[in-house]
């Protein structure tokens, strides 16, 4: 089993030039973003309904395949103090289960505020409702990418710097 792993993890099994996929896990939807090739940039990608594990771990195997990805950061929802919560226990045991599926590095990103955020820029862009609610799980997923991404730069500029 190819277990969850740290982002310093994942930052020194990654080859120079690759794709990651980042998630937001929701009880009702399933937000996907990619990166460039050069993990510089997260695009919003696509939002999947949620239902039984097997549909929805087919469905993100596949996607990793088409889109040739090399690992996965997977946000993980803390409450306001950064403790775990159900919510967070729940990712983690999707990201256990995901893990017996794939060989796929799988890494966590705090994804505090991501969906606040995202729902606030809309907001202020003056996307309706209806719109927003079609977007924001992509959206969510492309914000969290985009903190990891942007971790793992500092990362490998500075390797021995874990600020």
């Amino acid at each position: 089993m190819n277990r969850p792993i740290d982002l310093e993890d994942l930052a020194s099994r990654l080859p120079a030039k690759a794709r990651l996929i980042g998630l937001d896990l929701g009880t009702k939807t399933i937000g996907l973003a990619i990166s460039d090739v050069e993990r510089r940039l997260a695009s919003p990608l696509k939002t999947l309904a949620r239902g039984a594990f097997q549909r929805d771990a087919d469905a993100l195997i596949s996607i990793f395949a088409e889109f040739e990805i090399v690992g996965v950061i997977l946000g993980l929802p803390l409450d306001l103090e950064g403790r775990e919560g159900p919510r967070a226990q729940s990712t983690r045991a999707f990201a256990r289960n995901l893990s017996m599926r794939t060989d796929l590095p799988i890494a966590y990103w705090d994804e505090r505020f991501s969906t606040a955020a995202v729902t606030r820029s809309l907001i202020a862009n003056d996307v309706s409702r209806a719109r927003r609610a079609a977007v924001v799980d992509k959206m969510a997923a492309a914000y969290i990418l985009q903190g990891a991404l942007d971790r793992l730069a500092r990362l490998t500029r500075n390797p021995g710097n874990v600020s």
